[in-house]
């Protein structure tokens, strides 16, 4: 055992500084750092580490814990929470959040909520996020201007577009013809 693991240990108490999980414990440098160092690592346990690494494999129940280990006294363990808040589009949790100015930019080093600032995300009637290649439902009927027809309500739409500057807005056939909807009015079909 190393002497930072030691004093990591010794810090938290023999536990995963996230979860609060006793086994399978080991030294995590928070990026960009690499070395192992107190000021730099948190103590913890393979579950949480190996779902910080790898993006694709979230267990969105597992990271609950963040709810108590953001209000962390140790800043390595505040910025890894930062950073899962984040990937997990916690918005609410991070805005409740303090870190000031240097420890926020150590949070945001990593680059990983720099990639949906300014992004358009469409959404149908009931909030689900809607993508290329959806189907939708209409839950309303709807005028189709310079159709001379009425898009009815319950038509399937397959295989929809998105309009990719706005998120108000998809393309779809409705009676074979090619008509905007807006997204108030549809509901994505699972």
């Amino acid at each position: 055992m190393s002497i930072i693991e030691k004093k990591l240990k010794d810090r938290s108490g023999s536990k995963c500084e996230l979860c609060g999980n006793e086994y399978d414990l080991q030294v995590f440098s928070v990026p960009p750092h690499s070395e192992e160092s107190l000021e730099h690592s948190i103590l913890g346990c393979k579950t949480c580490i190996n779902q910080i690494e790898n993006t694709d494999d979230l267990d969105l129940n597992h990271w609950r814990c963040l709810n108590d280990s953001m209000w962390n006294e140790n800043l390595p363990v505040q910025i890894v929470s930062w950073r899962m808040h984040a990937r997990l589009k916690n918005m609410d949790m991070l805005e409740m959040m303090y870190l000031d100015e240097e420890a926020l930019d150590w949070a945001k080093a990593t680059g990983e909520t720099d990639d949906d600032e300014g992004k358009i995300t469409h959404k149908d009637s009931n909030g689900n996020i809607l993508h290329d290649g959806d189907s939708v439902v209409l839950i309303k009927d709807l005028d189709v201007k310079g159709a001379n027809f009425t898009a009815k309500r319950g038509a399937a739409v397959h295989n929809i577009k998105l309009v990719w500057d706005n998120a108000e807005q998809i393309e779809g056939r409705v009676e074979n013809q090619h008509i905007v909807i807006l997204t108030q009015y549809v509901k994505k079909t699972k």
